[in-house]
Order: C-alpha cells, then structure tokens, then sequence
C-alpha cells in the first residue's frame, strides 16, 4: 500500500488538530479508528506539529504535543489564543476553506470548528444552503475527454489551435503532460514538436483533437502549473496607464509596476507576439501610452482598421 502524499496528509492532519485539542486527552486508538489511520501514521503526522508555530519560533510559539499512556494532548500556544481580525474576503476564504476540511473523513460536524465556521457565516451574513457558482473556460466538452484520456494514457495528440497571440490557426502534435485548472480556464501543458518545447494551451481554443496510436514517456517529478513564466530574454514595452487602463496591470502578468505622478501607473509587460500587442493598445485607446517600445504598434492597426471602412471613391 502505497503512503498518502503530503497534500493528503496535511489536510486530515488539519481535521485531526481541532478535534484531538478540543478533547482531554483522547485514547489514540479512538483517534485512529475515527481518522481512519495507523497508530505508526498518525504519530508520524503529529511529529510535524513540532514544527508548527509563528516567529520567533521558541517553545512558547510552537504547538505543543504530549503522547503518553496511549493518549494523547494538543495544546495551542498563546499566539493562537488571541482574536482575530478578519477582512470579509478574509472571513469568506477561511470559511471555504473550513467547510471544505468539515467534510474531511472523520471531521467533528458539532465540533469547535464547525461551531466556529457557524458563527462566522452569521456575522459574514452567509446562509449555510447558499452556494457560489465557479464557472470555467468554455471547453468544449468532447475535446476536453480527449485530451484527458490521452494524458492518462500517454499518447500522443494532434491538435487544431488558435494561436491567440499570433492571431492564426493551426495544427500542432502534442505530447500531453497534464490537463489541469488555473485562473478559471482550461488548460493543456505538454511537448510541442512544432515548437520542441514545453508549450502551455488554452483548452477554449483548441477546436479539434484526435488521440494518436503513438505513446511517450512524460518528464518526472511534479509539473509546473504556472501560466505565466518571467522571461528575461522576452521583448518587452512600458507602458504608462491614466485610470480608464489600468485594468491592464491587474488583468495580464506583468514585469514590474510603479505608481507615477498624476495618477497614472508604469507597468512592463512582456510581449510574445505583435498581434497580441496591437490587440492590446487598441482597447486601451489614449489611455495607454508607449514610455518603452515601438510606438508605432498601435496607430500602425489603428489605421488598417480604419482603411476597412473608409468609402472608396466612385469610379468615372
């Protein structure tokens, strides 16, 4: 049997924490059987909350763990004790993040912490049968199959994709690494042969995918979810923002923001393709000007959108 991951082993270890301290000493056979865990795993996790605390790190910050005559006590250091000052975004992301561990296997349901979460969805004004609706990229349901059966199959793809940044289309062979979730979009990460390299795809425009027959062998080790890589080697422009634009520093990765005089804001932003570019000065209009660059770009796109409507003179 093969042992849990960290990730797993962290969050039954945060719904083990609330339960055994709310307890005088609970028998640790009742908490193994309730966790559902071996004596060897559950002392190996509570070994962890040695090393759990806040600065300076001495013994009176730490969590304190006694295991004795088959028992055992968790006690809190005093840091923990003292009331907290939440932010409603705080309060609402603590308050999904401990739903989520109440619905852990063996979490105490009238425990302390659900008794807290209650009392925190009173004061946040959140009814317990509210829910929020997460609604991602629009992937096409078929190719997402796709793509997510010939990643656990390691087999090679054949892609039609629409290259935002260039503003083509295309077709790409693809050894598919992992389809996973960021930023409320689909995506694709693997090998590009076109490109010989670790490509990233947005599943919302990939129009088309066929599995092929041939298999691959992906990298090792955990995939890097990023999207976004800061690439020193990269063109780049400088922009400077009056306040209609600076959506543009918050809505796309950016190399360095600084706040200027009159309000307005200098951002660096990486530029993969001339076309993406000239998107983007387009929407931002005179509210966006070029500091760093070719300043050409965007009254370059500008014009040939406008000579698509200019009336052509009568021929005599």
């Amino acid at each position: 049997m093969s042992r849990p991951g960290a990730q797993d082993r962290l969050a039954r270890l945060l719904a083990v924490v609330p339960w055994v301290a709310a307890r005088d000493g609970p028998p640790i056979v009742e908490v193994c059987e309730r966790f559902g865990v071996t004596e060897q795993d559950l002392l190996d996790d509570l070994d962890l909350l040695f090393l759990c605390g806040v600065y300076p790190f001495t013994p009176d910050s730490l969590i304190e763990v006694d295991v004795a005559d088959g028992r055992v006590w968790i006690r809190f250091a005093d840091y923990f004790h003292r009331p907290l000052r939440l932010t409603p975004p705080e309060g609402l992301a603590l308050l999904g993040a401990g739903s989520a561990l109440l619905s852990m296997p063996g979490a105490d349901d009238d425990g302390a912490l659900a008794r807290a979460l209650d009392k925190l969805a009173s004061v946040l004004g959140v009814d317990a049968d509210d829910s929020v609706a997460v609604e991602l990229g629009p992937a096409v349901p078929e190719v997402l199959d796709v793509l997510r059966r010939a990643t656990a199959e390691r087999r090679g793809l054949q892609l039609d994709y629409y290259s935002f940044g260039r503003d083509s289309s295309g077709t790409r062979l693809v050894e598919p690494w992992e389809v996973f979730n960021a930023r409320g979009q689909w995506y694709l990460s693997g090998f590009c042969r076109a490109a010989e390299g670790e490509r990233l795809f947005r599943v919302d425009r990939i129009s088309g995918a066929t599995m092929l027959a041939e298999t691959f062998v992906a990298p090792p080790g955990p995939l890097d979810r990023r999207t976004f890589h800061a690439d020193a080697s990269r063109q780049t422009i400088v922009l400077d923002l009056d306040r209609p634009a600076r959506w543009i520093a918050e809505q796309y990765p950016n190399l360095g923001v600084a706040e200027r005089p009159g309000g307005v804001l200098r951002v660096t932003l990486p530029v993969s393709e001339r076309a993406w570019l000239e998107r983007l000065l387009l929407r931002a209009g005179p509210s966006a000007t070029v500091v760093d660059g070719d300043a050409t770009v965007g009254p370059s796109a500008a014009g040939r959108i406008l000579a698509r409507y200019r009336v052509p003179k009568p021929v005599r």
